[in-house]
This record gives structure tokens, sequence and C-alpha cells, in this order.
């Protein structure tokens, strides 16, 4: 028999369980939900969510976390794309231990701020002069191997990168990502899922970067392809530039093209899809495609702002992702896609649906089921028996939150809380982040600041 908790409150798709009782097999999985008058096991004076999951990461992405604010040319433009100029420049450098070190101090962070799971989005194959490793999938192998070490779940999407740019040649500074045919990335593929065995709650995913990436005839062979049993990703409509060269380049706008040539379904998870016509908008939603948002990182490249309105009126599903991770909190994502919402709209009903005026409520609900479906899941309760024990437990003394009624908890949580309000994050049952403090938390920051100090990209 494995652990038993029990919580002040336990949260489901139909509310709260008040002390609830929770009976764990030594895998971690729910043997058993109750309420109880008399506390079992560990008492824990906490509310009990499912865990939050990160849609979309780029876990090199964040040893430049906050490294590209300082303009020392005033007068030059500064957007996404030179941003991406300076993205290239760390990728070149990295090297396998040291991708290890970076996300593992990343995953460590994403724990303690509550998530449980992350999609890897991952672009960094090759050694430095853009050879492939004896082991293919050893940067991937890295990452795996990073988040067991967190105690966080990965699904590790390789993605599929061929060229530079919408029937360009893929550019010097791109020589890491590239995969030349459909071969030689089902290859790496096949790889990665024969890496991902070696490790606990890990799962690979499958993707293409974005279609000014891979040519076209691929774009559509490889979506042929796809039987449903692994995640989709796709970057798609980040930016105006990149509309306006896939106008030039296939007569359509990017979302346009993907579902007129692609048998797009709920498989399928768009990332940004930023800027939508009516017809891509409702197109998604019809598709049942899950769209994927990443508010700090959106915000900070000056993406712009998601249809978010329109797409919910139509019944999109939409999952969060910390992208960059120049933000890492999911309630701070939350927020900050609700109130970009509100400075357009002139109104505070974002998250509202015809069922439910329970915003917080409504936030953890969708962003959670359709991050399930971006890790390849398809379970659809919060907790059930059966399945994994994976929970962020939110500290019922802080202040506010001791002090709200059960209908206000959610958006306690959602509206007022951040990570000194966490008590911890569990993952099959075990504590891997318990008021703040991270399981060999020591040794992971001693490597992360080594390997900061040997990139020198922090000075």
């Amino acid at each position: 028999m494995g652990a038993t908790y029990t919580f002040k409150g336990l949260l489901t798709e139909n509310g709260w369980i008040t002390n609830a009782v929770v009976s764990l097999d030594d895998l971690g999985n729910i043997t058993s939900i109750k309420q109880t008058e008399t506390p079992e096991g560990e008492y824990i004076n906490g509310y009990a969510l499912p865990g939050f999951q990160n849609a979309h990461s780029h876990a090199f992405q964040y040893a430049m976390a906050g490294l590209a604010e300082l303009h020392t040319n005033t007068g030059a433009q500064d957007d996404f794309w030179s941003w991406r100029n300076a993205m290239y420049g760390l990728a070149l450098t990295l090297s396998p231990n040291q991708m290890e070190a970076v996300a593992t101090m990343l995953y460590s962070e994403m724990a303690r701020h509550g998530y449980t799971a992350v999609a890897e989005f991952h672009y960094l194959h090759h050694d430095k002069d853009g050879s492939p490793y004896p082991n293919l999938a050893e940067m991937g192998t890295r990452l795996m191997a990073a988040a067991q070490k967190a105690g966080i779940r990965i699904t590790l999407v390789p993605m599929f990168y061929q060229q530079g740019g919408f029937g360009q040649e893929p550019v010097e500074r791109q020589k890491r990502f590239i995969s030349h045919t459909i071969k030689d990335y089902y290859t790496l593929l096949d790889s990665s899922i024969e890496a991902a065995k070696a490790f606990d709650n890990a799962n690979v995913g499958i993707g293409i970067h974005s279609l000014r990436a891979v040519k076209p005839e691929d774009v559509v062979a490889v979506c042929n392809a796809l039987d449903g049993s692994r995640p989709f990703h796709i970057h798609v409509s980040e930016q105006l530039k990149e509309i306006e060269d896939c106008v030039a380049f296939h007569g359509k706008r990017p979302v346009q093209w993907l579902l007129d040539n692609c048998p797009v379904d709920a498989n399928y998870h768009l990332v940004h899809a930023t800027h939508l016509d009516d017809s891509e908008v409702n197109g998604i939603a019809k598709s049942g495609a899950h769209v994927v948002l990443c508010p700090s990182t959106e915000g900070n490249l000056g993406d712009g702002l998601f249809r978010f309105e329109d797409y919910k009126n139509a019944g999109g599903n939409w999952s969060i992702g910390t992208d960059s991770h120049v933000g890492l909190n999911p309630l701070e994502e939350l927020r900050i896609l609700d109130y970009g919402q509100r400075l357009i709209s002139h109104k505070r009903t974002s998250f509202v649906t015809p069922d439910s005026g329970d915003s917080g409520f409504n936030a953890i609900k969708m962003a959670w089921q359709a991050g399930r479906r971006a890790m390849g899941a398809t379970d659809g309760t919060f907790f059930s028996e059966g399945q994994p024990f994976d929970a962020v437990v939110i500290n019922a003394a802080s202040p506010l939150i001791a002090t709200a009624s059960e209908k206000n908890l959610c958006n306690t949580f959602v509206y007022a809380a951040d990570v000194s309000d966490i008590l911890g994050t569990i993952v099959s049952g075990k504590w891997i982040s318990k008021q703040g403090v991270l399981q060999n938390r020591d040794a992971i920051v001693t490597d992360f600041v080594r390997v900061m100090e040997e990139l020198g990209t922090r000075v």
C-alpha cells in the first residue's frame, strides 16, 4: 500500500471535496478518494488542484531569460526577428552537459511553480558543427534526463526543421536544427522514441517547427501520416511577417493553408496562432484542434494578442506554455492572457462560459484539459482511480485563501496568489517540491551556475 493524504480540499470538475482522503498504491496511482470526518495518513492544510500542464517549452532559452532587454543601440529596431538572432547565438554554444544542467534547473523551477508536466518543443538536435551526434537523440536524451531529475513528466517533441524560410535554404546559424529530408526526421524521431524507454514519465510527440521551416510537400506528407497516437505540435502565425511571407509564397495565410492541406483534428496543437482572420478562428475551433498560448513570452516578444474571445465563442480549446521562460508561473500566464483581453475588449468576462461564471475554475479546467492532450494523454478527469496522483497544493493558511469561501477559492488562486502560496507539487504521489524546497536543489543550482559561468552569457 502506498501513501495516504488528507487535504482540506480537493478540486474536481464538479467542485470541491472537503476533507478529502486520497489513497495511493505503491506506484502513486489513486486507489480511492473519499470525504472524511477524521483525517487519515498525512494531513495537509492545503487545497489540491490538478498539476498544471506546460504545453510549450524551449528549455535551452532559459539560459537567456531576462537578457534581451538591454538595448545597447537605442536607435535600432528590436523585435522578434532580432531576438531570434540572439537566441541562435546561444543555441550554437550549448554542449549536451550544459543543456542538461540548464533544463534540470528550468524543470525544477517549473515544479516549484506547480507544473507537473512539460511538452518540450525540441529542435536543438545536432553538434555545434551541425553534424549528428552518434546517438541521434543525444540532446533529447539530456532533456528527458533533466525532467527525471526534476521529477516532472515530459513529452519530448522533436521538431522537423528543414529550411531557413519559405523556399529558402537554412542559414549557418540554424545548422544544429536541420533534418534535410523526411527520412532524416523520422530516423531522429525513432531514436528519440527508443531513448524515452530508459526514463520514467517520458514519452514522445511529433512536430513540424513551422510552415516556413519545412517544404510544403513534406508538411503534407508528415501530417497525412499521423495516426493520432502521438500529439502533433507546430508554431503557426506568431508574427505578421510570417503571415506576409506565407501569403507571398503560398497565396494563403498559414492557418488557412494548414486547414486546406492537412487533416487538422484534435491531435493538433497550434502554438501561438496570434494573428488569425475569421475563417481561421472558426476553422481551428471546428476542427477540434488546440491552440497553445504563451502569454508571458508573446508579450515579451511583442507578438500580439490572440483573438481569444472570438475563439472561445466558437468553442475553441486552448492550453498554456512558458515558451522562452521569461515567466514560469502558470497563474501569471492565465492572468496575462485574461488581462490582455480585458484591455482590448473593456470587459472582464474572458473566461466566462455559458455554463459557468467562475472565471478561475474555467481557466484551470480548460488549461489542464487541453494541456493533457498536448502531452498525449486523453484522461479528462482531474483525479480518478487508477490514474497517477499529480497535484499542486495551495496553502490554506495564506491570508487571502484562509478567508475565502469555497465559491471564491479558484478565483483567489488565479487572480491573487503567487508561488509563495504553493505548499508543494506532487507527481505520482511523491512530493517533488515542498514548501519551496526542490529535491536535490543545491546540486542542481550549483551545476546551473557553473554552466552559466562557462557560457559567459549572463555577464
